[in-house]
């Protein structure tokens, strides 16, 4: 039994990316300056889709989906990056892009949930005695004759 911000799609798919990105990673001599950044980007996706998918109000839900996007294009500029240093192949670099993409189109997707407030508008209704009285039968003047009249009550 897992927990519940690893069954969605989004979740595996930033799972699957890092553990490319390590492998890949492994591999590449020098480089520091772009493979430390893409390091850390990467392995933050994931756990801001749990922050996320743990939060109960959607504003926040909404801000940790957005940093965790955030990481995903930073991780498709440091591939731009290593590709025209040539560590990263065109066809490598686009397959990965092809994989953040996904990523990036769910995460927008989940921010955009619960950002507008949804109200049913009130109806707010007035009902007008035309006479002003307090009686219930609406016939305030002749009460006021009744009560004008000699010997009236």
């Amino acid at each position: 039994m897992g927990f519940g911000h690893e069954k969605p799609d989004v979740y595996r798919t930033s799972i699957e990316y890092v553990g490319w990105d390590c492998r890949f990673c492994e591999t590449l001599k020098g480089h520091r300056n772009a493979k430390d950044p893409l390091v850390r980007a990467s392995q933050a996706i994931p756990p801001d889709i749990a922050k996320g998918n743990g939060k109960a109000t959607d504003g926040d839900r909404r801000r940790y989906f957005e940093i965790a996007r955030d990481s995903a294009l930073e991780c498709g500029a440091i591939q731009n990056v290593l590709q025209v240093r040539g560590a990263l192949s065109p066809e490598g670099n686009a397959t990965r892009k092809a994989l953040l993409d996904r990523i990036d189109a769910m995460l927008t997707k989940l921010g955009q949930r619960g950002y507008t407030v949804r109200e049913d508008q009130p109806q707010y209704t007035v009902g007008i005695d035309p006479d002003s009285d307090p009686d219930t039968d609406g016939n305030q003047e002749q009460t006021d004759r009744q009560q004008l009249a000699p010997g009236g009550g």
